[in-house]
């Protein structure tokens, strides 16, 4: 997994079931607009409101539905249904399983360090750790994750702390291995590249697939001055539909897109008519400023 990765978003009819239709029609439009790989069932896929049956068909869904690498989150927070359902989204068309740090009892590094040592030795795809501490109140310490990286079926980290410290220090201490680095906050995704990323597996992706993507081209291309301008005129946007809204506003930005986010399922709530308004304006700005600043810019 290099690149830009989107943790897609999952589609609710008014009802609250799965919107397969709309989760299909998302994933075109993202494919199209140059994205690398796809995450469903993160956290911006609302991936603790799903049942596990739930999980295995969208996985499937967006494996059937695009050509890219499918990376999904499996995590819960006992072993057991985490192990099975890694084992079901690979059946179902997953290359690889992002799990997230089981957080309910407060389990400390040395815990966690061996619950995905085991994960990895059983699974039948690669294991990526996922630490998000905004979520688990826990972020997985530099040199635990690198103790991790010398297994051979723990292929990286995406890293949600949004420190950038963090990103530079799990890429000198991971530089020995085969390990991949992704930064989860699109606020830090260039200054990420530049100390060594891989990629990122950004909610805002979701939202401006080909503007954030843009961000890893340039930074590929040798432009890393226009990846961090880029990346700049986005930051706001991605405060938004990330620390200020959440997964509302994100489902709502991408409605003011004209994309098919579908509802929300329970106990999240639409944005009410105010938060909209300044999302829409926000949104407004972004794409305004990436547009006038990157003339290549796009979707």
């Amino acid at each position: 997994m290099q690149g830009t990765g989107v943790p897609i978003v999952t589609p609710f009819d008014s009802s609250g079931r799965v919107d397969y239709a709309r989760l299909r029609s998302l994933v075109d439009w993202l494919e199209e607009a140059g994205v690398d790989f796809l995450v469903p069932c993160g956290s911006s896929g609302e991936a603790p409101l799903l049942t596990a049956d739930e999980r295995v068909e969208i996985v499937d869904t967006v494996a059937e539905a695009t050509s890219l690498s499918v990376l999904a989150g499996t995590g819960w927070e006992g072993y057991e249904p985490t192990l099975e359902t890694t084992e079901r989204a690979a059946a179902a068309g997953a290359e690889a399983a992002l799990v997230v740090t089981p957080s309910y009892y407060g389990s400390d590094d040395a815990a966690l360090a061996a619950y995905y040592r085991s994960l990895a030795d059983e699974s039948p795809i690669p294991i990526y750790l996922y630490s998000v501490p905004k979520f688990t109140d826990h972020a997985l310490s530099p040199r635990t994750v690198a103790s991790l990286a010398t297994h051979e079926n723990v292929a990286g980290i995406k890293d949600s702390s949004g420190s950038l410290e963090s990103v530079q220090r799990l890429v000198r201490l991971t530089a020995d291995e085969s390990f991949a680095v992704l930064v989860g906050s699109g606020s830090i995704y260039a200054a990420g590249l530049d100390a060594g990323a891989d990629g990122g597996v950004l909610a805002l992706a979701n939202v401006v697939p080909g503007r954030a993507s843009g961000i890893y081209r340039r930074h590929e291309d040798g432009r890393s001055e226009r990846a961090r301008s880029r990346n700049a005129d986005l930051v706001e946007l991605n405060h938004a539909v990330t620390t200020q809204y959440g997964v509302p506003g994100l489902k709502a930005a991408l409605s003011l897109r004209d994309q098919p986010a579908g509802s929300l399922r329970r106990p999240l709530e639409p944005l009410a008519g105010t938060a909209r308004d300044e999302l829409d304006s926000v949104l407004a700005d972004a794409l305004e400023a990436t547009d006038s600043t990157n003339p290549d810019s796009s979707t």
